[in-house]
């Protein structure tokens, strides 16, 4: 049988398998008692322990010690991004690759229920972790599930988020971000929007056969290390209709949705949260991709230009907000 190539080609990037999901991330927040309300009664997290001036929270399908640390700091913005390897093999190869490339970094110890974590950060100065070791969640006696593979039961209140999705950066050139996911952590790109000038404006990458863990967009201040958003996914598209009543009734700023979007296609609700750092509510569950030769789709300028996929026009905000903001 003749095999038919995809018109667009098939994305770059080393196979799969070294990283084995996004694991966490660390939110900075100026409001840390409104911001921890945010992520606990009205998306339902569970607090999961404290730091010094960090709270570690959880979604109730996550079987890790955290989905999110959230902590104290003069502004917003993103501290840390850890994604888990697929074993000892696998991360002194990512360790490797990051040395060989120039991107060394540092061994730490310093987050609860995780192992040592080799710290190092991406080409526009992102902080990303890389760790093996995680300590299992139980779940105490008034959480215990009622499906024993479960690691959770449903929170009762709230939005009820199943689980981190996605963390989106904000790069002052999208290309070596690109480059260095691909190369040096093994992940693979899913779609990408390149300008009328031919510049990489964003692209979606994956580490699993979700359309995308980590994705980083043009920042237009030209700014580093900067975050335009991370994102919850929830288990159906009424538990976002919820989540726009719910920051209606309670003084949340929804910037835009719901609706769907057209690259990746979720349902989505994008709201900042009280410190001011965007939150992307969405379903389904981050779409798969299943194919070993997905093609990378690519989005012209003008195709963007039509917006979301039931015409809703992008919000100017969606382009200019970012954390930690800037002048």
């Amino acid at each position: 049988m003749n095999r038919t190539p995809h018109p667009q080609g098939v994305a770059d990037g080393p196979p799969l398998g070294d990283i084995a999901h996004l694991g966490h991330v660390e939110l900075l927040t100026p409001d840390p008692d409104r911001s921890l309300w945010f992520f606990t009664t009205l998306l339902g997290l569970t607090e999961n322990g404290r730091s010094g001036d960090s709270v570690h929270l959880r979604t109730w399908d996550d079987y890790e010690h955290h989905s999110l640390t959230l902590t104290a700091h003069r502004t917003s913005g993103i501290r840390r991004t850890a994604l888990r390897v697929s074993g000892e093999d696998a991360l002194r190869r990512r360790v490797e690759a990051l040395e060989n490339a120039g991107h060394g970094g540092h061994w730490a110890e310093d987050e609860p229920g995780i192992g040592p974590l080799y710290v190092t950060r991406d080409p526009d100065g992102h902080e990303l972790a890389l760790y093996g070791e995680s300590e299992w969640y139980g779940a105490p006696p008034e959480l215990k599930p009622g499906l024993k593979n479960q690691p959770q039961a449903k929170p009762a209140h709230g939005v009820g988020v199943r689980r981190l999705d996605h963390v989106n950066f904000l790069a002052a050139d999208v290309e070596p971000d690109a480059v260095f996911t691909r190369d040096c952590l093994g992940a693979r790109s899913t779609e990408q929007i390149v300008l009328d000038t031919g510049r990489l404006a964003a692209q979606w990458l994956t580490f699993t056969n979700k359309s995308c863990d980590i994705v980083y967009t043009e920042d237009w201040s030209g700014s580093h290390a900067r975050l335009h958003h991370i994102a919850f996914a929830t288990d159906t598209r009424e538990d976002i209709l919820r989540a726009a009543d719910l920051c209606l009734d309670n003084g949340v700023h929804i910037e835009t949705g719901p609706h769907k979007h057209a690259i990746q296609q979720t349902f989505f609700l994008y709201v900042y949260e009280p410190g001011g750092n965007r939150i992307e509510l969405c379903n389904p569950l981050t779409r798969l991709v299943l194919a070993p030769d997905w093609p990378l789709i690519t989005w012209t300028q003008a195709e963007r230009a039509k917006g979301q996929a039931w015409g809703l026009k992008t919000i100017e905000s969606f382009h200019t907000h970012g954390t930690p903001p800037v002048d």
